[in-house]
């Protein structure tokens, strides 16, 4: 009969094993803001008429992406 050995081993840093989940945290707070921007500029936008838009030098067709910007900006400062 043969007997196989079998080990295994967890390394964590001691005192640190937090800062995964607050990391986790922060990056979907930051991802919920930057959508909340980016819905909030959505909507207001399209709440305006082609003529509001042409003074703001935009077309129907570029307001998502414009959103878009504005939340990475948003998020990035």
């Amino acid at each position: 009969m043969m007997t196989m050995a079998v080990t295994s081993e967890h390394s964590t840093l001691k005192g640190h094993h937090g800062l995964g989940v607050l990391a986790l945290i922060e990056a979907a707070r930051s991802r919920f803001a930057q959508h909340r921007v980016y819905r909030q500029t959505v909507n207001e936008l399209s709440a305006l008429s082609g003529r509001e838009l042409a003074d703001l030098g935009l077309h129907r067709s570029m307001i998502k992406r414009v959103a878009l910007q504005a939340a990475k900006e948003y998020t990035a400062r």
